[in-house]
């Protein structure tokens, strides 16, 4: 499909304010290709279809996992919606005809992240984060410097921030979520000769 095709079909499944967050990440993601030498083609496809499943019911997205043989974690039962994701990649592959693991798995994980993400699943993971649509965040335009700048730090800070505010609300947190905070900590806060801190 052309991008065009992806965005109409979009426009059908999505509530208004999702499909100009989905056309925000587009851009963005877009952007962050052409800035960290990504395929900007794959980063504008991942981007438009990162919510294809997001209006899926939680009955929904279980019948899917069950459809397509996808497993489905005591996390995620206990937090359905964050089925919307690898759900979506299916549905990415299945009824939009992609075909780029790449493409999948920003689709995949783009909303829990995953440790050692490849550069087109951090551009996602962090444009729909950043995107203008989105309401304001807490740090916000220091990420999305820090976007441009140094993309494992943005994604570290966005991962900082949603554990943050997970724990400040008390709801349940996914174990990949924590794993990939641990490995992109380890990452920005690496020991430099004098044992100090070194932070980008």
């Amino acid at each position: 499909m052309e991008l065009e095709q992806l965005r109409e079909s979009m426009k059908m499944v999505l509530k208004e304010t999702r499909y100009q967050h989905v056309l925000g990440v587009e851009e963005v993601s877009i952007d962050l290709a052409v800035i960290h030498g990504c395929d900007q083609r794959k980063a504008a496809i991942a981007g438009i279809l990162h919510d294809c499943a997001k209006y899926f019911t939680d009955e929904e997205l279980l019948s899917e996992c069950t459809k397509y043989k996808l497993p489905v974690t005591d996390g995620e039962r206990k937090s359905v919606y964050l089925l919307h994701a690898k759900v979506g990649a299916a549905c990415a592959r299945d009824k939009y005809g992609i075909e780029d693991d790449d493409i999948l798995n920003a689709i995949t994980y783009h909303t829990t992240g995953r440790p050692g993400m490849s550069l087109l699943e951090k551009i996602v993971f962090t444009a729909d984060y950043i995107e203008p649509n989105r309401k304001p965040l807490p740090r916000i335009e220091e990420i999305r410097k820090a976007a441009y700048d140094h993309l494992d730090f943005a994604v570290y800070l966005i991962l900082e921030n949603t554990l943050e505010y997970l724990n400040n609300v008390g709801t349940f947190i996914d174990t990949r979520t924590n794993e990939t905070y641990a490995y992109y900590k380890n990452i920005v806060c690496e020991l430099d000769a004098e044992g100090k801190a070194k932070e980008f």
